[in-house]
């Protein structure tokens, strides 16, 4: 199915107070363990994503009668529960008091949240309604490290699907459309 014929949605999760959250390996594989969870068995099929220090954009596709908002909103849930508990239990890691004490601060003044909060709230996500939308979204995703001074070729980030697109192995499957 091509990227045209498809609903596709550009989204965008991001860390509270867009902190880099996203420093260690192992934080990073928390989100793309719990993407490869939500392609096998959610229905959410990926064209395109990155994770950045603090925030994570993709190009979906979602199979099936789920909304785009309910897998994110349980994907956000499962790795804000996640995370924390991965810096709560790293001896290595030397911002613990200051990420703890934001996502603590961050939850005391939401009620609904108890404990700690990890991602802003609500989903930046936005319909791809033509080719042009997907190919600027598509190059704007995968030039993000880049533009960053992360890699000097998109291809070189391991948390991008640029990976994917240039013909190396990537960390997640992607569906690679034109």
């Amino acid at each position: 199915m091509s990227a045209l014929t498809r609903n596709l949605y550009f989204t965008t999760s991001s860390v509270v107070d867009w902190m880099d959250a996203f420093t260690r390996p192992l934080y990073k594989h928390v989100v793309v363990d719990s993407l490869g969870y939500c392609q096998k068995n959610k229905g959410l099929d990926i064209y395109a994503w990155v994770l950045m220090t603090n925030h994570l954009h993709m190009i979906v596709g979602i199979e099936g009668d789920i909304a785009i908002g309910d897998i994110l909103r349980d994907f956000k849930k499962f790795t804000s529960k996640s995370i924390i508990k991965a810096i709560l239990e790293n001896p290595q890691e030397s911002r613990k008091e200051w990420l703890m004490g934001r996502f603590g601060f961050r939850a005391a003044n939401d009620k609904k949240i108890t404990g700690f909060k990890f991602w802003q709230d609500g989903n930046h996500v936005e319909h791809i309604e033509s080719y042009e939308f997907y190919k600027q979204k598509l190059e704007y995703i995968h030039q993000n490290p880049v533009k960053q001074e992360i890699v000097e070729r998109a291809e070189d980030y391991l948390y991008s699907s640029a990976r994917n697109y240039a013909g190396l192995d990537g960390l997640l499957k992607v569906i690679v459309a034109p």
